[in-house]
């Protein structure tokens, strides 16, 4: 019976070594250091943004009409909106938050949904025209590629997404969220 045991042990771990040396190699090793945008000028940053795509939260999964809205307020920090719907003609969804920018780098932001916990969120590409933008997490676990208009063309996506995935994301968990020409202008 023991020679059974460990047999079936060894068996089990070495399909768990072999499973794990899979996923390095689709995805980069997340103690890298992410990437972000440098000098972005808040005020600028502010405003509407359509999720075009993202790895999402367990809220977010499935999606569609996501926007978020951002508003600096006096203190510096930000008051970020989040609107979505479930269905395509669904009632709104709606979740606030607020952002708090670390001092010395607007690119790295806490996002506080509840008190005192403090999500990571990083601007970590920002086109210099501010149309396009790619949020991202330290621990690779979700990213957001938004931009100023409901859609964007088929190019500047596919390069948007060689961007996610060169920073360590798996691009196939990406998640597109489709949008509703008459939602676009909430």
């Amino acid at each position: 019976m023991k020679p059974r045991f460990l047999a079936l042990l060894l068996g089990v771990t070495a399909a768990g070594a072999a499973l794990a040396a899979c996923s390095s190699m689709t995805q980069r090793s997340p103690t890298l250091p992410l990437p972000h945008a440098n000098g972005v000028d808040l005020p600028r940053y502010m405003g509407r943004w359509y999720v075009i795509s993202s790895i999402p939260t367990f809220l977010e999964r499935g999606a569609v009409d996501a926007v978020e809205h951002y508003t600096l307020r006096p203190d510096g920090s930000v008051d970020i909106d989040f609107r979505y719907r479930r269905n395509p003609g669904d009632s709104e969804h709606a979740l606030g938050s607020r952002g708090f920018v670390q001092s010395g780098d607007s690119a790295i932001w806490g996002v506080q949904f509840v008190w005192p916990i403090r999500a990571d969120y990083r601007i970590a590409w920002l086109a210099p025209d501010y149309s396009r933008v790619i949020v991202a997490r330290e621990k690779r676990d979700h990213v957001w590629i938004m931009a100023r208009t409901p859609t964007l063309p088929q190019a500047d996506y596919d390069a948007m997404v060689q961007q996610v995935g060169a920073m360590g994301y798996n691009t196939a968990r990406l998640e597109r969220v489709p949008h509703d020409a008459a939602m676009a202008d909430r």
